[in-house]
């Protein structure tokens, strides 16, 4: 069975190698994921995955968010933010979801905001006048 992925829709994820060094901003579909050194911004519909070998000083957007090496910058998702036991983000967080392993570390503000469901709203059943009795 395939799983339902960026690859199932003919995307590529994006891999920054550790070893490399990028800056500049990453804008994509997909997902990204850092073992090496990017620097600039990043916003991405897909996962964003910080390796432990990787460091990003960047602001990042995405979907669901994983850290297990080094952020300088903030972090938005309206999904889920995990910072790994050997990951560490020095920045404020505005996410729906954190979970931080023990060994983890957040130097920062974190803003949680909940996704709530709209109920559909139910129409007050409307009286229709009655007619006066005299």
């Amino acid at each position: 069975m395939r799983r339902k992925n960026a690859r199932a829709h003919g995307l590529t994820d994006t891999l920054i190698g550790q070893g490399s060094i990028v800056e500049g901003k990453i804008q994509c579909e997909s997902n990204v994921r850092i073992d090496g050194a990017f620097h600039g911004e990043i916003d991405c519909k897909g996962q964003v995955i910080v390796g432990e070998s990787g460091e990003a000083r960047s602001n990042i957007i995405g979907a669901n968010i994983i850290v297990a090496g080094h952020v300088v910058g903030d972090i938005s998702t309206k999904g889920k933010l995990t910072i790994t036991s050997s990951g560490q983000v020095d920045g404020n967080v505005s996410v729906s979801k954190l979970i931080i392993l023990e060994g983890g570390l957040l130097n920062g503000v974190s803003t949680m905001e909940k996704i709530i469901a709209v109920a559909p709203i139910k129409e007050k059943a409307q009286k229709t006048p009655q007619p006066e009795v005299g």
